[in-house]
């Protein structure tokens, strides 16, 4: 069995929020509540779930851009938050990330050749300028950009071919996991799939895990080969995709999958949608016991108490629901 490449176990992440007024008292907001779960190498780990469900915090967690309140980070055998500031940067060669937003992501001042150059000139400076150069052509042959393109700016590329540089980017240094945070909702849909096929592309070639973030699970379900889904900062349900999507159990699943459109018109005009009522709760007054119980058709006294555990009604797959 494959030793997992990165293994978060009961992360949390909180904020403490200014209260109202001049003399408001601060409140605390948990943006993350005891996620765990494990990513093994040239897997896709998709993680899903409503806008203010906590998935670019959790992004951003495991790569220790903001700071972990509890819980643990452990890549390979080494724990991410025991690591000074010059161990972990030294560690970034082996993570990288993708934006959502293409062009906000690249520096307007830098041509693009420049753009997917600057981590060789970070982690490889003894290179030389040819050399730097002719990686930097390469990558953009990878990921379907000519490298005459090399001497223009982010503005002159469309949103597509921007995403391509910040793929070429983080990918030129072969990195061992590249987390996407929402990298192809801001893209037409057509460009959609012309990016997830170069992810799955670059995933075959190299080995490399992908932690997908996103909303959409029609995307999520083309490239993932795990789902994790969250709701108000927790864990809902984690199983393989092909599992979840033919056999959901947590009723917060079975509401994200009935939201998905297919193209059929006879299917979507006989199928029974669950349709979830009201908006989530704020994170800043969670509710009681389940968090998912303010919403859910199936509710019942005991999940008003008592928080779900995550069990396993069958082997891989998790739920946390008392009548999954």
């Amino acid at each position: 069995m494959t030793e997992p490449l990165m293994r978060v176990d009961d992360l949390s992440v909180q904020f403490r929020v200014a209260g109202r007024g001049l003399f408001g008292k601060s409140q605390k907001l948990s943006a993350v509540n005891r996620v765990s779960f494990e990513i093994s190498p040239g897997e896709t780990l998709g993680i899903v779930g409503e806008s203010g469900c906590g998935k670019s915090t959790l992004s951003r967690a495991i790569l220790n851009l903001i700071p972990v309140t509890d819980g643990a980070v452990h890549w390979e055998d080494t724990n991410l938050g025991t690591l000074d500031k010059k161990s972990m940067n030294a560690l970034r060669r082996d993570i990288q990330i993708i934006f959502q937003s293409p062009l906000a992501s690249l520096n307007p001042r830098m041509t693009i050749g420049d753009i997917i150059a600057e981590p060789l000139d970070v982690f490889e400076p003894d290179l030389s300028k040819q050399e730097r150069a002719r990686r930097a052509h390469q990558m953009m042959e990878t990921v379907g950009l000519r490298p005459d393109m090399a001497g223009r700016y982010p503005n002159e590329f469309s949103g597509g071919q921007c995403q391509r540089a910040s793929i070429a980017r983080a990918m030129i240094l072969q990195p061992k996991l590249l987390v996407c945070d929402e990298a192809v909702s801001a893209l037409d849909v057509s460009i959609k799939a012309q990016i997830i096929n170069l992810l799955k592309k670059l995933q075959r070639e190299t080995g490399v895990a992908i932690v997908f973030v996103s909303h959409d699970l029609a995307i999520v379900r083309q490239i993932s080969h795990r789902v994790l889904v969250m709701y108000l900062g927790k864990v809902m349900e984690l199983a393989p995709s092909k599992d979840l999507f033919a056999n959901p159990c947590h009723p917060y699943t079975k509401a994200l999958l009935d939201a998905v459109p297919r193209p059929d018109p006879a299917f979507e005009k006989e199928k029974s949608a669950t349709l979830l009522k009201g908006d989530i709760p704020s994170p800043l007054a969670p509710p009681s016991g389940c968090v998912f119980r303010t919403r859910c058709p199936i509710a019942k006294p005991n999940c008003i108490r008592v928080v779900p555990e995550l069990t396993e009604p069958s082997p891989s797959h998790k739920v946390a629901c008392h009548y999954a």
